[in-house]
């Protein structure tokens, strides 16, 4: 199955730099307490096993009934710029009260005045971040980040909405809600060169003064046939935090989905963690199905939450089951709730870093509502060389798990970095949208030591720029009055922006450069845009609204429905068309249930 990632480019952007690491245990404990491990597994058994034994199923929590609000007294300048927002758009939609946001075109964000916590939310964590601003070419011409092929935030999105409010700003990373889809770039020919690279340039449908720059990778897809076998660790959550129908019901579903894939050269163990943690399944052959699902069967959830023990048991059983030419990956799945032993995000975060230089990778399935933490969840998943996905129904499960397990597992480069040097002759200002929390510094690029993206076989990247021409009346920053930089000038050679990309394949130490430059000559305007580049620009003006940026005031979300109708195209899976869905469930917001009902 293909997958893909995509960039637009705007004339704005640049990435954000990768996240600290510190280390989880001690050296000398850490070193023993896995020796004893392999002993074990070597023994026949592994730290605490997890009891079976039957216990009273999970019953669906039911939601209490949200009481009232009480009234809020409001001054007359919070009463007048929310009347001048809702009589401009004639919608009111609450966003998560937990989350600031600014009025975007087309909702009303009620939190900026009345800031309210919808119930069976107030423990859920989004990792803050600002919108990527915009930046003079004269003075920061080069943009440098690291893709991301997460798609969690998509499926967040989604169950904000079909609940009827607004997510939570920082839930909103757009570069994940374009991703979510897949794109018809062209394949590569050769794993040796595992990308191909598809460009464009097109004029911006919510800035006449502006273009976009739309790039698009996509991944080398590993026939079937010559997949590697499979060496998976499951480090399944069953912690009381997880007793609700939506966590552990529904995780048990969705790993049955991934163990009816398995084939008989793979292999899969289970650890469980609550309390404590420990082992239910040792190394099991991908063919004894019944033995794997009569494991996940067994599991009820209750106790506190040993997560941290838990990822140092996963990993133990990985390393003492390691097999060279396998995919080795731990695949954590939880609502991210550890309450017990080291819970600290930068703690975890060393620890997992270090793991993945044995081979062993980490992806991470989220669950449920309530208490769930997106920020941990993507901390974790860039450290452990994995990706991220949220789970919210059964049907993504099977997107995840069945569509796209190759991506999901099967690495085919790691460490990829994008690097986009504009040429001040054409651009004078440049703007990133989304990937924020890839963000690289300059210099990061040809450091190989830097940690960046992986991509799964098949995977499709896009990004877009937007970009500002030096005589456009849509520029925003101001030539400088004293001296001006080197790079005003530029050459007159028909290139907008080269484009660099670098990559390392499997197991290798030093990376790959690739790069072409991107002609002026490309342009269209937006309507002859390719029909993926259309819709990619719609799904990113849909995370740009929700997240209420400024750049996007005068592209609606009637546009964002028109504009991803028109590009809609074969939409095989109805993905498309569940997009269209939510953008009028965000629209049509007044005839949903709010907090005040």
């Amino acid at each position: 199955m293909k997958r893909k990632t995509i960039v637009i480019a705007g004339v704005t952007g640049a990435l954000l730099a990768g996240v600290s690491a510190a280390a989880l245990l001690g050296y000398q404990y850490r070193n023993a307490e896995q020796s004893n491990v392999a002993a074990q597994v070597k023994n026949g058994h592994l730290g605490q096993r997890i009891d079976l034994a039957p216990s009273p199923p999970v019953e669906p929590q039911v939601p209490s009934q949200v009481q009232p609000q009480p009234q809020v007294q409001y001054s007359q300048d919070d009463k007048r710029k929310r009347d001048q927002v809702a009589g401009a758009s004639g919608l009111v939609m609450e966003r998560e009260g937990f989350v600031s946001g600014k009025p975007a075109a087309g909702i009303v964000v009620q939190d900026a005045i009345a800031p309210q916590k919808r119930p069976g939310t107030e423990n859920e964590q989004y990792a803050e971040f600002d919108d990527n601003p915009v930046k003079q070419v004269a003075l920061e011409p080069v943009s440098t980040f690291s893709i991301d092929v997460d798609t969690a935030a998509y499926s967040v999105v989604r169950r904000y909405l079909n609940e009827g409010v607004l997510p939570p700003k920082d839930a909103v990373r757009t570069e994940e809600l374009i991703n979510y889809f897949n794109y018809d770039y062209q394949l590569p020919d050769s794993r040796d060169e595992p990308f191909a690279a598809e460009v464009a340039l097109y004029d911006t449908p919510w800035d006449a003064g502006t273009q976009l720059i739309r790039i698009g990778l996509q991944g080398y897809d590993i026939p079937v046939e010559t997949r590697p076998a499979a060496n998976l660790v499951f480090l399944v959550d069953t912690s009381g935090s997880m007793n609700s129908a939506d966590k552990l019901p529904l995780l048990k579903k969705s790993l049955k989905l991934l163990v009816d894939q398995m084939g008989a050269d793979d292999t899969i163990a289970i650890v469980a963690y609550a309390g404590s943690a420990g082992v239910v399944l040792e190394p099991t052959k991908g063919s004894e199905k019944r033995k794997i699902m009569s494991a996940l069967d067994g599991f009820r959830a209750s106790g506190s939450t040993a997560g941290a023990e838990g990822i140092r048991q996963a990993y133990a059983l990985a390393e003492a089951n390691f097999r060279q030419e396998s995919v080795n990956r731990v695949i954590l799945a939880t609502d991210g709730d550890f309450n017990v032993g080291h819970t600290e995000n930068s703690t975890l975060e060393g620890y997992i870093s270090r793991k993945r230089e044995t081979g062993i990778y980490l992806s991470i399935l989220g669950f449920g509502r309530g208490n769930y933490k997106d920020d941990r969840m993507q901390v974790l998943a860039q450290a452990g060389n994995g990706n991220a996905a949220y789970i919210d129904n059964l049907s993504e499960a099977r997107k995840v798990l069945v569509d796209e397990m190759g991506s999901t597992l099967f690495t085919i480069a790691n460490d990829v970095k994008i690097q986009v040097e504009f040429n001040p002759a054409y651009v004078a200002e440049y703007r990133l949208i989304g990937y924020e929390t890839r963000l690289l510094a300059r210099e990061d690029f040809n450091n190989d030591k830097v940690d960046a993206g992986e991509v799964g076989s098949g995977h499709e990247v896009t990004a877009l720029y937007e970009i500002t021409p030096p005589d456009s009346d849509s520029r925003l920053i101001d030539d400088l009055r004293y001296g001006k930089p080197a790079a005003t000038d530029g050459a007159k050679n028909g290139e907008i922006a080269n484009l660099r990309l670098r990559y390392k394949l499997p197991g290798e130490a030093k990376s790959t450069l690739w790069e072409q430059p991107i002609m002026v000559e490309a342009r269209t305007g937006f309507a002859e845009a390719p029909r993926e580049a259309r819709f990619a620009t719609a799904v990113a003006g849909f995370g740009q609204i929700l997240r209420g940026a400024v750049n996007v005031e005068d592209f609606s979300l009637d546009d964002v429905i028109e504009t991803a109708q028109a590009a809609r195209g074969d939409d095989k899976f109805g993905y498309r068309a569940e997009f269209l869905q939510l953008v009028r469930l965000a629209k049509g917001a007044q005839g949903l249930e709010t907090l005040n009902n």
